[in-house]
């Protein structure tokens, strides 16, 4: 800690343009920390670069994945996709310490870097933390902590840099890589699947794999750097800082599956109930309908007005937007004939997107279809209703 403190210190006195020249005893290692479920973003690992070099007190950790919420338009950006990410520089120990406390594995690998090379990758990331410097543009999968730390020995060493993507698995895609991670992200897992499109459900090539740290580990490990010309191993030696304890997960009971199967009985019970007392429950098609309608709204602005990989997103299909005006004129005496027509065309067309639910070209998943059904049972009903002649 007292090696830390020092180079803090220095940094902050004589600022990061300072030249700092690495000792023959300095390591260059990326850091690698496990899936923590306590935060869906958490659940998919963490990388950084570390520094330790004894001689001149330095143990300082790299980390790409910080932002700040005081930044200007902060939501806004958030739901644009143009949040603005930041390299920060902070003491390596209490970094792993806190981490070792949320039981996330942590693992280390030594680069094998003449020290020329070190100091090139230090004063890298020193110019990389100048303010001027910090930020960059976040993307899920394309620029994020993980292939910031892909991406450096690249950009420094080039082609004497050759990974190792053996990982790769046949027809996965970015999305089924995102899934590997969120089996105890029941909610996560289904807010990734309706928000983002068709972009993810290509095959991943294994360079893309790289934006999940699991694989940052695995591309280095076995990958190599040219010296002269030689190929040698990229990593010297790997290191186990800190195993987890075992840890038994639970989803809970209200998975969104649970949560639209009970949905769909209860609007099964209030329809039933209507169809004996011959007065439809007008209420519960506005909530129904335009809850629908809203994710609908959203999964059109997320398409049309964002930089999120949410482009050509077929969840549109069940989530009609225009649910949402129409829901609130559905018990208009005028206007029968539009929703007689209208809620008919809704129960086919949703009749049909079930048969044809697992070939579509983007997975919509399991949990939405008793929602869809819901929709079915009360569109037909509403249909029907309509049909029935006015009391006088």
């Amino acid at each position: 800690m007292k090696s830390t403190i020092l180079f803090f210190l220095f940094i902050s006195f004589f600022g990061v343009s300072a030249q700092i020249k690495l000792s023959e005893r300095a390591e260059v290692s990326i850091i690698t920390m496990g899936p923590y479920q306590g935060e869906v973003w958490s659940a998919f690992g963490h990388s950084g670069i570390r520094v330790n070099d004894p001689q001149n007190n330095i143990d300082a950790l790299f980390d790409y994945g910080v932002f700040d919420f005081n930044q200007g338009n902060f939501f806004l950006n958030f739901a644009k996709g143009l949040l603005m990410y930041k390299v920060a520089v902070r003491p390596s120990k209490p970094m792993i310490d806190y981490q070792k406390s949320l039981n996330r594995y942590v693992k280390a690998q030594y680069l094998n870097l003449a020290l020329e090379e070190k100091q090139m990758v230090f004063d890298y990331l020193m110019n990389n933390v100048r303010p001027e410097n910090a930020e960059y543009l976040y993307n899920y999968v394309y620029d994020n902590c993980a292939t910031k730390i892909r991406d450096i020995p690249e950009e420094l060493f080039g082609d004497r840099i050759t990974f190792d993507l053996s990982y790769k698995v046949k027809d996965k895609t970015i999305r089924d890589l995102m899934d590997d991670y969120l089996d105890y992200q029941p909610w996560g897992e289904f807010g990734i699947n309706l928000g983002l499109g068709q972009q993810i459900d290509r095959e991943a090539p294994a360079y893309d794999y790289m934006f999940l740290p699991e694989y940052i580990f695995k591309s280095f490990e076995g990958g190599t750097i040219r010296r002269d010309t030689a190929e040698v191993p990229l990593v010297l030696r790997s290191e186990l800082i800190f195993t987890p304890e075992e840890e038994e997960m639970q989803n809970g009971l209200l998975t969104p599956l649970a949560v639209f199967t009970i949905l769909f009985f209860i609007v099964g019970f209030i329809t039933n109930k209507n169809f004996k007392t011959g007065k439809r429950s007008n209420w519960v098609d506005v909530v129904l309908f335009s809850f629908v309608g809203f994710i609908g709204w959203w999964v059109a602005f997320l398409w049309v007005g964002t930089e999120h990989l949410s482009k050509g997103n077929l969840n549109i299909l069940w989530a009609i937007p225009f649910h949402l005006p129409i829901a609130f004129f559905i018990a208009k005496a005028r206007l029968r004939v539009f929703m007689k027509t209208y809620f008919k065309i809704v129960a086919y067309w949703y009749c049909l997107l079930l048969i044809v639910w697992a070939f579509l070209p983007q997975p919509l998943g399991m949990p939405l279809v008793p929602l869809v059904l819901a929709m079915v049972l009360r569109s037909f009903y509403i249909g029907y209703d309509f049909r029935k002649p006015l009391a006088d």
